[in-house]
């Protein structure tokens, strides 16, 4: 891979997502570039909704890519440093259905009112994240099916999860809301006053409830061994779980709920690294 888009790549996820890039570098280092490749395409797109002033930008931003995708497969790569080291990495193999899922799942960003019920942000927690996860596995060397693939199903969610809880005041900076609006409303709660960052303890409730269920899938997915090789692909789940302890101790307040140190991180990685378990 060429060195200026592979540095981009790292350089970015240093920055802008430091915990894949930090698990990155468990994997061997033949599949780390393609690696940050593939994380840095996810963080371009994950980053749509906050990067434009209104959504029809957004949706021109992910067609874009769409597009971009369609000329890394066709060997002619657009001129943008995450195309040419997605290029670089042999991503035109990679499973069109699972890069073109991500993008899709993006387009719910774009939506200001939150998800109605628990249920359609579990589906938008596995849509953001369970594809992003099996092409990891594929970079790695293993195309997930059968029992491997509801692990990467149940792990994703765990992850997005967590990922949605911490973040939840900087959505709400950005206009958008994620915690389901029923919840909240049993809560007495109208999502606009989480729009105007109005937490109290029924959010909190609301907050502790997903938490919970974040809790149950990454037990269930903890619950199944996964193959040695593809361990650098899941080991995200084991700094996810750190920042949900975390939460747990701040009664889900985010702030009360500070970061996790790196050096609790690299712990948990290199323990984690040690006995084969994310």
């Amino acid at each position: 891979m060429e060195l200026d888009s592979a540095t981009h790549c790292g350089d970015e996820l240093r920055r802008h997502d430091p915990d894949r890039w930090l698990t990155a570098l468990f994997a061997p280092d033949v599949a780390r570039p393609a690696l940050w490749a593939l994380y840095a395409f996810n963080l371009e797109i994950a980053r749509s909704a906050e990067q434009v002033s209104e959504a029809m930008l957004g949706h021109i931003r992910l067609q874009w890519w769409r597009e971009t995708w369609d000329g890394i497969r066709a060997g002619t790569p657009r001129k943008h440093p995450v195309a040419e080291a997605l290029f670089a990495a042999g991503a035109a193999a990679w499973d069109a259905d699972d890069v073109a899922a991500l993008i899709d799942a993006r387009e719910r960003d774009l939506e200001p009112a939150p998800p109605a019920s628990l249920a359609e942000l579990l589906d938008y927690a596995k849509a953001t994240t369970a594809p992003l996860l099996r092409l990891a596995c594929q970079v790695l060397g293993q195309t997930p099916d059968g029992v491997l693939r509801e692990t990467l199903d149940y792990a994703g969610q765990a992850y997005a999860l967590t990922g949605i809880l911490r973040a939840v005041p900087f959505h709400a900076a950005q206009g958008r809301v994620l915690l389901p609006s029923q919840m909240l409303g049993g809560q007495g709660l109208a999502w606009e006053s989480i729009l105007r960052q109005e937490l109290d303890q029924r959010a909190f409730t609301v907050m502790r409830e997903i938490g919970l269920e974040a809790r149950r899938l990454l037990v269930m997915a903890r619950r199944r061994p996964v193959p040695r090789q593809v361990l650098p692909a899941l080991l995200p789940l084991t700094i996810a779980a750190l920042h949900l302890k975390q939460m747990e101790r701040a009664g889900f307040d985010p702030k009360a709920s500070a970061d996790v140190s790196q050096p609790r991180k690299h712990g948990a990685l290199l323990w984690a690294a040690l006995r084969r378990r994310f």
